[in-house]
């Protein structure tokens, strides 16, 4: 079936894109993968090729454009080549949102012209040690001072990607204690800068896969928050979350469509090169069966986070739709790549081989953005069950 998602205008910046892996991301991403972090001056080269300025702006120096569709096309071309790019998905996927939706004129000039450039890159802070997906019982707090001038943070946080190399951070406190009727209230959210006195970089975490994105614990011990830096409303943290989760695990969604898809990718050009009894592997009915189901996977895969998208843009992509299309997703990407993997035989287990990486890659998509038993709630609830 032809995709009718994108124009001649999303498919140009696909070539740009694939170009600019290919020249500025495939020689070196070995090197990447081996130190666990790709290096600080790779962001300057995608704020100068603008891929963080698409959805900021015009005022703040970006160009304005109000769709996921080019954020979409860059996951693609990522996972097809089989290589990551450390926390940038987050500074723009993630981060980006909050931004526009509740900065405040003067914060979206402090911020935002570096942010499309790259030279302030933002992570945010939500998972604490020991409460996992349950946000309304974090323990970080932040005090507004006695002259009101500033927030004291204090706590921590884990899991954060981009945490290395962030320059600032949202993070996610209690600037009051929780009501009894509503654990939720009380939550903020704080813009922190990184060089501020008492915030630190803890471990960089030694990651199953993802290896290339910086993930990291963070601790804050008595830093000082500027009132100026608070985002949105004092004690509505919670309720902001929840507005931008769908579109957060819509991504995964489409990542995760996007690696089943780059497996088969991979299998196929493996089968046809590697010969067993004197022949091609592809040429094996099982072979051919297997990619064949693996197809019809995705191609339903890519179905539902096309509608995704275009409801996403449209603004009416639901809580439960989101959460419908990351569990379907996530679900057919861990078939499709173990499938792949297998058809790879030994060789699918040596990280030198794509698939490998990509098996590793895959896993955590069913846990981050909410586990995959907490997508099945939210569908159950919207079911009326």
């Amino acid at each position: 079936m032809q995709r009718t998602l994108y124009n001649d205008d999303h498919e140009a910046f696909r070539k740009t894109i694939r170009a600019f892996i290919e020249a500025e991301v495939l020689p070196y991403h070995e090197q990447w993968y081996a130190a666990g972090i790709v290096p600080r001056e790779f962001y300057y080269k995608l704020g100068e090729l603008g891929v963080f300025g698409i959805e900021v702006p015009e005022e703040y120096g970006g160009a304005g454009v109000d769709s996921f569709k080019f954020e979409a096309i860059l996951m693609e071309e990522v996972h097809r080549a089989g290589v990551s790019v450390g926390g940038s998905g987050v500074h723009v996927g993630l981060c980006l949102p909050y931004l526009k939706k509740l900065a405040t004129v003067e914060q979206k000039q402090r911020w935002l012209p570096g942010f499309a450039a790259g030279e302030i890159m933002f992570a945010i802070a939500m998972t604490e040690p020991g409460t996992g997906s349950d946000l309304a019982g974090m323990k970080t707090t932040a005090k507004l001072s006695e002259d009101g001038t500033h927030y004291v943070l204090n706590g921590a946080k884990t899991f954060i990607t981009g945490g290395v190399l962030a320059d600032r951070v949202i993070v996610c406190a209690r600037t009051a204690a929780p009501r009894e009727d509503d654990r939720r209230f009380g939550i903020s959210l704080l813009v922190v800068d990184t060089a501020s006195e008492g915030y630190s970089v803890g471990r960089k975490l030694d990651k199953l896969g993802l290896r290339t994105s910086d993930t990291a614990e963070l601790s804050f011990t008595d830093v000082k928050v500027p009132v100026e830096d608070l985002l949105g409303e004092e004690h509505r943290g919670f309720s902001y979350l929840g507005q931008n989760l769908p579109q957060e695990r819509l991504s995964i969604a489409v990542g995760a469509y996007a690696q089943a898809a780059a497996a088969i990718r991979f299998a196929k050009e493996y089968t046809q090169q590697r010969n067993v009894f004197g022949k091609p592997v592809a040429s094996f009915q099982n072979t051919k069966f297997e990619l064949a189901a693996c197809r019809a996977e995705v191609d339903a895969a890519e179905a539902v986070c096309d509608r995704g998208i275009e409801a996403l843009d449209a603004g009416t992509l639901t809580p439960a739709d989101a959460a419908s299309a990351k569990l379907f997703c996530t679900e057919v990407a861990a078939r499709v790549i173990d499938r792949c993997l297998q058809l790879h035989g030994g060789y699918g287990f040596i990280n030198e081989y794509p698939i490998a990486r990509l098996y590793a890659d895959n896993r955590v998509n069913r846990i981050y953005g909410g586990t995959n038993e907490i997508m099945k709630t939210i569908i159950a609830k919207d079911m009326g069950l």
